[in-house]
């Protein structure tokens, strides 16, 4: 016991230590963990020996990181997800997963025999990173692009196709239908049972004991460990039992509440998984090496296939299609648990395990600097794969444009310009459609969102494909030719560019338009104006006079009349983006 208590000791203090020089260095602290594993392992300097200590600590973590994946499975979205994603998720996985296995057959993998070195791979080579990707995306402000959601989407349901290769894992040495059809009805029982507590028992238990925050806490541990248990009595899992634990209490109405609480303690346990992760890998030899490179390039440039290819198909445009592409590429943390699994149960030989670790090291640190790159990336190829012969969505509608962009086919630019497409956009074309439709046929649209592409094209309004930082777009779209340039997306969401940049652009395009531009910042509001911009909008200005006409509604008892004029406003708004 008192080894155990040093061991995590050792753990915690130098996961810090490593994860202090990972953040300045702004590395992944995933990697961090692994590398302090490495050095206190048995493969360093054998300061942490005891392989019971190890499975310990590895399975405590793993145990709590399933958990908090489970409660962040959000079932509703994936109901909602929409044929783009569910397309483009079942695309992606089955075409990885039948790639993987033949290449990774083809190089010599066991694929059968009480071996399945290949099948392990070509799964763990189909799931991407949650953590790394949502870390990402988050600092870039993309979560709420459409190549974002659409990123998001397929990892919610990789996450499902783990959770049903988990089921039937345990089998895989006696794949009949038998025994998976009694895998899958195990797993059922399971879920059935989760499911029903969460829904009739856990709402009625947490709502008396809401304010007692260690209470909280406690019971949603108490939960966790008690459907791992029961899975184990089913001969499942603990950590499948975990996983659907998480799942199902994501679906109650304290799971906000209950994830709030239990995240430090998760970022605890994680730490600890990671960390005895790299105590298990070996100082690799040469081959080990060799396939870890294959792994991760492998795992590239599937990914690119499977990804960007149903995506394309779907005429989502180059650049939807190739950005979540870019994003999913790295092997996800699921997949270590998923090869732990195989090493624990002799499915697969150490050695294949290692490279596999070492490959999401490498692809850690790769796909993390891809994605803070690449809207550059992207750039890149756009060109060669128009010069290769895909079309963009731009093809066909007035000659192709030099740049990324050109004149859409519904004649020449108009009078006013909207340069990049959002929410603000939306909502100002739902108001003219309300007061003056006629005003409509004097609008042009430039924005790279196949979304808005199709729907505006839809309704008949003119709309041009393009990137608004790329000056070649302006050019070509006729920006010389318009007489009010309205720039309404914020900086945080604008790509390659910041408004004061466009305002440049756009001024010495046409010295004679008005141009309207949007602060983010009240600093920003003199830079907009000496860049050129005959009139900036702030937009907290006008939510600062809605909500205090909220709080004048409310002192005088007329709340329902001010959202009885709110719903008035909301009827019937045909909006791009909603």
């Amino acid at each position: 016991m008192h080894e155990l208590i040093r061991d995590i000791t050792l753990c915690i203090l130098f996961a810090w230590g490593i994860g202090l020089m990972a953040h300045f260095s702004r590395q992944p602290l995933i990697l961090a963990y692994l590398i302090a594993g490495f050095f206190i392992g048995p493969f360093g300097m054998g300061w942490v020996k005891s392989r019971e200590s190890i499975s310990v600590i590895s399975e405590l973590g793993l145990i709590f990181m399933l958990f908090m994946i489970g409660l962040e499975i959000d079932l509703k979205k994936i109901v909602r997800a929409g044929k783009v994603i569910l397309f483009a998720g079942a695309g992606q996985l089955l075409g990885g997963c039948l790639i993987g296995a033949l290449f990774f057959a083809a190089i010599g993998l066991a694929l059968g025999s009480g071996k399945f070195d290949a099948i392990y791979l070509c799964v763990a080579c189909a799931l991407s990173s949650t953590v790394i990707i949502v870390k990402v995306l988050y600092e870039k402000r993309e979560l709420d692009t459409l190549p974002g959601r659409i990123t998001l989407g397929i990892l919610v349901l990789q996450d499902i196709f783990a959770i049903l290769f988990l089921a039937v894992q345990p089998s895989l040495d006696n794949l009949q239908i038998s025994v998976v059809l009694i895998s899958i009805a195990r797993v059922a029982v399971l879920v059935a049972t989760a499911l029903v507590l969460s829904r009739y028992v856990l709402p009625k238990l947490f709502h008396q004991i809401a304010r007692r925050p260690e209470l909280v806490l406690l019971g949603a541990l108490a939960w966790c460990f008690l459907i791992g248990e029961i899975a184990e009595r089913l001969h499942l899992s603990r950590e499948m039992g975990s996983l659907v634990a998480g799942v199902s209490l994501s679906t109650f109405p304290y799971a906000l509440d209950v994830t709030a609480k239990v995240t430090t303690l998760r970022d605890f346990f994680i730490t600890l998984f990671f960390v005895a992760l790299g105590m298990t890998i070996p100082i690799p030899g040469l081959s080990v090496i060799g396939l870890a490179l294959i792994i991760a390039a492998f795992t590239v440039a599937s990914r690119l296939l499977t990804t960007f290819t149903p995506l394309y198909l779907m005429k989502q445009g180059l650049r939807a299609s190739l950005l979540p592409a870019i994003n999913l590429a790295q092997i996800s943390e699921f997949s270590l648990v998923i090869i732990q699994t195989g090493t624990a149960a002799n499915h697969i030989a150490t050695e294949t395990a290692s490279a596999a670790s070492f490959a999401f090291v490498v692809l850690a640190v790769l796909s993390t600097f891809a994605m803070g790159r690449s809207d550059q990336i992207v750039r890149g190829l756009i060109g060669p794969l128009k010069r290769i012969g895909l079309r963009d969505l731009d093809h066909g509608q007035g000659g192709e444009a030099k740049g990324e962009g050109h004149e859409g086919g519904h004649g020449e630019i108009r009078r006013i310009v909207i340069l990049g497409f959002f929410r603000a956009a939306s909502a100002l074309l739902s108001q003219i459609e309300r007061q003056n439709q006629s005003l409509l046929e004097q609008i042009s649209v430039v924005d790279f969102n196949p979304l808005v592409f199709r729907t505006l094209s839809d309704r008949g309004l003119h709309v041009i494909y393009g990137d608004i930082s790329n000056v070649d777009t302006l050019v070509h779209a006729g920006i010389g030719k318009a007489e009010i340039i309205i720039l309404s997306v914020p900086d945080f969401l604008l790509v390659g560019a910041d408004n004061e940049k466009l305002v440049r652009h756009v001024r010495a395009l046409n010295p004679t338009a008005k141009v309207v531009a949007t602060a983010d910042l009240l600093a920003d509001v003199d830079d907009l104006y000496a860049a050129g911009a005959d009139y900036v909008t702030v937009t907290r200005l006008s939510d600062a006079g809605e909500l205090y006409a909220v709080i004048e509604a409310v002192d005088a008892g007329l709340l329902d009349d001010k959202r009885a004029e709110m719903d008035n406003k909301l009827s019937d708004r045909r909006e791009v983006l909603p």
